[in-house]
């Protein structure tokens, strides 16, 4: 038992050092969709559009995209990016997504207009990162 938790200690410790490969960040993708999908009861079909670019979508799906965001730590309890968090997760993504994801967070840094509801503000969060890039939006 204790050279199990010693070994994801220091799985962790890597992935934090090196970041993720592309295959580690895709089942963190697919654990916190799948985890948001049952919270929220929104809709596989509303999260594929966004992920086409097309965000007329239902409210539970903006929910959904709290959820995601809120997993991450990207959201402040005023429904603010959390530009902090977003900075020191850069280094564990995979470096192709790197130079895209500052990028994106700096530009979408102000993004949220609707302060007072959480779902709607990680909505406009979350689409301006999409149109900022988006071949290499991968928020879940």
């Amino acid at each position: 038992m204790k050279s199990f938790l010693f070994i994801l200690l220091l799985a962790s410790a890597v992935i934090s050092i090196i970041g993720m490969n592309e295959k580690q960040m895709k089942a963190a993708v697919k654990l916190v969709t799948n985890m948001c999908l049952q919270k929220t009861k929104a809709t596989s079909e509303d999260i594929e559009k966004m992920h086409k670019g097309d965000w007329d979508v239902d409210h539970t799906a903006m929910c959904y995209m709290y959820c995601a965001l809120n997993s991450y730590k990207l959201i402040n309890k005023n429904n603010t990016l959390n530009y902090e968090a977003a900075m020191n997760q850069l280094g564990e993504l995979p470096e192709r997504y790197r130079d895209s994801a500052q990028q994106c967070t700096d530009q979408c840094r102000d993004a949220v207009v609707s302060l007072n509801e959480k779902c709607t503000a990680a909505y406009e969060l979350a689409k301006c990162m999409y149109f900022c890039n988006p071949q290499k939006y991968f928020l879940p």
